[in-house]
């Protein structure tokens, strides 16, 4: 019997819960033209509600071009994915991609590289001159395939805050707002993990995309919706697993829907008719296993003061850091120094700030870290 649940990659179709609000109101942004910003850590669904949204849109009329900018790790690299992404994901056909190339890339000399299959498997490099006004006919590519064949495109850059990491990134931003911002057949769906850099770039004043489109602070799923989709799947297969069990599957995970599904397609695993408190508990230790060496990696480089920081926010002390009982207690010296620990924390991406409070962005490794002391 197939497990119900899945991890480790964007979840659709029957393994995906909830986020209907979230979901009609991305889907009518994007068809009717409106930029949106989307805004969560890690692991909280952004990309699986984006690709459920757009794969209802994706029609003969409205074509999406879907790219994962995590690796761009130079502004060259970031215009040669874009256009081959562009290219690609507007292409039906092997000869109308290169057709599309040749006609709108023509002043850039793009040259392709194949793979097994030509017309999913392949590269795009070209000779590109920032004198010559490159990049404007890179990222004027979406807006004139949009026009030629009569459609509306739709594109979709995962992890964007990427652009935020990359050389003089204030120019490269000035470049992409000021050719994004004319365009009337494209709308731009830019999602990112990096709450602090994202927030930066797109609610900061000063920065080229203030104000670009809507932004949505994605939150977590509640635990009822969890609950019933977890007592659901397991009803559906055979089994069987009480509310109050799914709840705690939510607790430990603290409703991060990565682990959420982790953590149930292990309970699912374990159980043969009923899941049991035991089951549960031996499923989470398993995780952790499964899980340590990625925590060990995000620790490793952190100093004392760092780890003693993460130490109290893992006890439960999420706000009052700089008071003298707490620095006394976890050894952080100063009130200066906690607020110089937050900053570098937070800019690692191992915690965030709702509000007063501060969380971990990954709640295994709160549990690490807890286990730790």
């Amino acid at each position: 019997m197939e497990n119900p649940f899945l991890f480790g990659k964007a979840v659709n179709g029957q393994y995906f819960t909830d986020r209907q609000e979230d979901s009609r109101r991305l889907e009518a942004n994007l068809t009717h033209g409106i930029n949106t910003i989307l805004i969560s850590p890690r692991r909280w669904g952004k990309t699986s509600l984006v690709k459920k949204v757009i794969a209802s849109i994706d029609t003969q009329n409205t074509k999406v071009v879907f790219l994962d900018v995590y690796h761009c790790k130079s502004e060259y690299e970031f215009y040669r994915s874009f256009a081959s992404a562009v290219i690609k994901q507007t292409s039906s056909r092997l000869d109308e991609c290169l057709e599309m190339a040749r006609g709108f890339l023509a002043n850039i000399s793009p040259k392709f590289s194949f793979g097994p299959d030509p017309m999913t498997d392949f590269s795009l490099s070209f000779e590109w001159d920032p004198k010559a006004h490159s990049e404007e006919t890179i990222l004027s590519l979406p807006e004139k395939i949009a026009a030629k064949k009569g459609i509306h495109v739709i594109v979709c850059l995962d992890e964007f805050q990427q652009v935020a990491e990359v050389g003089d990134h204030i120019t490269l931003q000035k470049k992409l707002r000021g050719v994004w911002q004319h365009q009337q057949h494209v709308t731009y769906c830019l999602f990112g993990s990096k709450k602090h850099l994202m927030e930066n770039m797109f609610a900061n004043k000063s920065m080229p995309f203030y104000r670009f489109g809507d932004i949505m602070f994605l939150k977590k799923i509640p635990t009822q919706e969890w609950v019933q989709f977890i007592c659901s799947k397991f009803e559906e297969t055979g089994k069987s697993i009480t509310q109050t069990q799914a709840a705690l599957i939510c607790d430990l995970t603290e409703n991060l829907s990565a682990y959420v599904q982790h953590l149930s397609w292990i309970v699912w695993y374990k159980t043969h008719d009923n899941v049991t408190h035991e089951i549960i508990t031996a499923a989470l230790n398993d995780m952790m296993e499964q899980c340590q060496a990625f925590l060990e990696n995000d620790i490793e480089d952190l100093t004392e003061l760092q780890l003693n920081f993460l130490k109290a926010i893992a006890h439960g002390v999420t706000s009052g850091l700089s008071t003298k009982e707490v620095i006394a207690q976890y050894r952080l010296v100063s009130s200066a120094n906690v607020a110089s620990i937050k900053r570098g924390l937070i800019k690692k991406g191992l915690i965030y700030t709702d509000g007063p409070r501060i969380e971990f962005e990954d709640s295994l490794l709160k549990l690490y870290i807890k286990n730790l002391i």
